[in-house]
């Protein structure tokens, strides 16, 4: 499981509380992840972090191919890399700019999926939840670039719903709007007031608010409900 700072840890925390074996994938974050670790053990769960880059092919087969070995492979995989990319209006925008944006999205949930899918295919079980944006239908000024790519990753979505239902293998997408998260924490206070004020529920949503869905999606409970696209926003983005 790729994780950004806080809705990851969130969801590996909620994961853990449901039962799951979990698998932290961290690339430079060693001490969150082993600190991470270390809490769900102490919570009487099961956790592991595993190094791996999700822009790299190698790394990616090496993971999956150590959980394989050890573990027997996975029955869930939540796809939340953090991916960097170029906040600017199109015009002010170069092709590159964009493209690396839009390329290491799709790169990592591509390979994560099919690396995944191996696995669940031979149990013929299995739950794809991939974390999007609401800005991938809602646009806003600069976010171009983040907004088309999850919106690369909504459509995905939808194909590997229809392509693996038959083996038992469902896919879903969650769109957080903003959440209260170490990226956000430097946002003016003006800003998230305007938000909170525009959301029906009136308040931001929390790392927990989008877990509590991911551990839904993942669930037994969830099995006929497949490429759907919940948009985790208390109502701020309403198509």
């Amino acid at each position: 499981m790729g994780f950004r700072p806080r809705i990851g840890a969130a969801t590996a925390r909620a994961l853990a509380a449901d039962g799951f074996r979990v698998f932290i994938n961290y690339v430079n974050s060693t001490g969150v992840a082993e600190q991470l670790v270390a809490e769900i053990s102490e919570n009487g769960g099961e956790a592991y972090a595993i190094k791996a880059d999700v822009r790299d092919d190698a790394q990616i087969a090496a993971m999956f191919a150590e959980i394989d070995a050890k573990h027997g492979g996975v029955d869930v995989l939540v796809n939340n890399a953090n991916m960097s990319f170029v906040a600017k209006p199109f015009m002010d925008q170069t092709w590159d700019e964009f493209a690396q944006k839009l390329n290491d999205e799709m790169h990592a949930a591509y390979e994560t999926a099919k690396h995944a899918t191996k696995s669940m295919a031979k149990k013929q079980y299995g739950r794809l939840v991939f974390i999007s944006s609401t800005l991938s239908e809602a646009p806003a000024p600069g976010f171009i670039a983040h907004g088309t790519a999850k919106g690369a990753l909504d459509s995905f979505n939808k194909y590997l719903a229809q392509e693996l239902g038959p083996i038992g293998i469902t896919s879903n997408v969650i769109a957080p709007g903003l959440v209260e998260t170490d990226a956000t924490k430097d946002a003016p206070a003006e800003f998230k007031e305007m938000i909170r004020q525009f959301t029906p529920t009136q308040k931001i949503a929390t790392p927990a608010d989008v877990a509590n869905v991911v551990s839904y999606l993942v669930s037994e409970k969830s099995g006929h409900v497949t490429g759907t696209y919940t948009p985790v926003c208390g109502g701020a983005y309403l198509p």
